[in-house]
């Protein structure tokens, strides 16, 4: 018993806050790693939550932004996306745009085997996020 505890312990701290099932969690936030082939801008922040009554929302490293979404099976759509209006440096503005173009063309959706959510374009890389620890 005694060894038991620090096994339990470090593999509490490895699973960090992935989460339990592959699928789209509602009402968790992920945060965006990566646009089509490219690393977000250095301490940028893009979020992504899903609602259970087809509502999306977070920010996309300037302004909030907010959409509908449908799911049917792996089909991911978002429709009517929009946001703030605030100005922010020429490289957030930038990447900003490429995260709401990337999200009016996601198609569908999955998880890869390191418990990454990606959407996928009808063609091209897919955006990757996690699960924002709590």
């Amino acid at each position: 018993m005694r060894h038991a505890l620090p096994l339990l312990a470090s593999a509490l701290l490895i699973s960090g806050c992935a989460s339990t099932a592959p699928g789209i969690a509602t009402g968790r936030t992920y945060q965006v790693t990566w646009i089509d082939a490219k690393p977000l801008v250095e301490r940028s922040h893009l979020t992504l939550t899903f609602e259970a009554d087809g509502r999306a929302y977070g920010t996309g490293g300037c302004n909030h932004w907010f959409a509908g979404y449908g799911i049917e099976g792996e089909i991911l759509r978002f429709s009517k996306i929009g946001s703030t209006r605030r100005a922010c440096s020429a490289a957030l503005m930038a990447q900003e745009a490429r995260f709401f173009k990337a999200l009016d063309h996601v198609h569908r959706w999955d998880v890869s085997v390191l418990d990454e959510l990606r959407l996928w374009p009808a063609e091209g890389k897919p955006m990757r996020l996690v699960i924002e620890c709590d």
